[in-house]
């Protein structure tokens, strides 16, 4: 899969794909070849657009919203859900601080989905699957062989809710924290969505009722170095097709949210999640809060690494649409 020129007449995009696909190796597999330059499939046009059509705004900075002592302190309590309704409704993306899962539990789950990548790529394919069905997949691009370019990152994804697999359907090397760490972003995505549901001025349990906290599926990103970062992206501009989404990201940095028609970073901090308002709630809120655009640049610095967990609820994984089952 080398470089070729995109205006060659030989180059055949559906054989690259597919070739990249069946090595199940991913963009590591890429990177453990010693690729120098990335190969077509992965051009994205970002360098033209970068330069064209966005700007940036180093002075704008997502809301970090601090929980502490919120369910001892009412006065407390009623300025987070008013900082909570302002950023939802502003951005759309909010950092947490204070919310109550140590620090030891969030770096162990980045260094969880760091020892699975970091495995021998034979160790790896055995995982390797595009089958929504499984209960642990691991994958590079969620829509490969549909997208027009794909991004560099390989992924591994589980639904830890409401059917959680059996600890031994995942693999050994981040078992443990990932039963871990879905059982606290359940009770913290429970406590959020009791905050929004206030900042909507509702009950604090309307959401819940409406079994919003029903599904979680976590998803741990892994973005190899880049040797030609200007030619593709991360992850592509999208919005989330869920109710939420909280998200843990390594100190790597390259989180961009799309504010005011101006790309914003998101830079990381330690001991924080980032929350951000998926598609479904926008609806459920009758556009009161934002869904927006965001996206993950590549860098020539890696592996980057970071967590998503999305909550859905049953009647919308019933519907078995693979963007919902493997979001992005």
């Amino acid at each position: 899969m080398d470089s070729t020129t995109k205006s060659d007449s030989t180059y055949d995009r559906k054989a690259e794909v597919k070739a990249f696909d069946e090595s199940k190796s991913g963009v590591k597999g890429l990177v453990e070849s010693g690729v120098k330059k990335i190969p077509l499939m992965f051009h994205s046009g970002y360098m033209v657009e970068t330069i064209e059509k966005t700007s940036y705004d180093s002075m704008l900075s997502v809301p970090t919203i601090d929980l502490k002592d919120i369910n001892k302190n009412p006065a407390m309590h009623a300025e987070v859900v008013a900082k909570i309704r302002s950023a939802c409704r502003e951005w759309g993306f909010f950092q947490i601080i204070n919310h109550g899962i140590e620090d030891s539990v969030m770096d162990e789950m980045i260094d969880g989905v760091c020892r699975f990548h970091d495995q021998d790529s034979d160790v790896r394919k055995e995982f390797y699957t595009r089958d929504n069905k499984s209960k642990f997949v691991y994958y590079s691009n969620t829509s490969l062989f549909q997208d027009k370019f794909a991004n560099w990152r390989d992924s591994i994804g589980c639904h830890m809710a409401p059917n959680a697999p059996k600890p031994e359907e995942l693999p050994e090397v981040c078992r443990d924290i990932m039963i871990e760490y879905a059982k606290k972003i359940k009770e913290l995505g429970c406590t959020i969505f009791e905050l929004l549901s206030e900042a909507l001025g509702l009950k604090p349990s309307f959401l819940e009722e409406l079994n919003c906290t029903e599904g979680l599926f976590i998803q741990g990103h892994y973005y190899p170095a880049c040797p030609e970062p200007e030619l593709t992206v991360g992850t592509s501009k999208h919005t989330d097709n869920a109710f939420m989404n909280i998200l843990l990201q390594d100190q790597v940095g390259g989180l961009q949210v799309l504010h005011d028609n101006k790309w914003v970073n998101v830079p990381p901090l330690h001991g924080a999640f980032v929350v951000n308002i998926g598609d479904l709630l926008q609806l459920l809120s009758n556009d009161r809060f934002k869904s927006v655009y965001h996206r993950v640049l590549s860098s020539y610095i890696g592996p980057r690494v970071s967590v998503s967990s999305f909550f859905f609820n049953s009647e919308y994984l019933d519907e078995g649409s693979t963007k919902g089952l493997w979001p992005n």
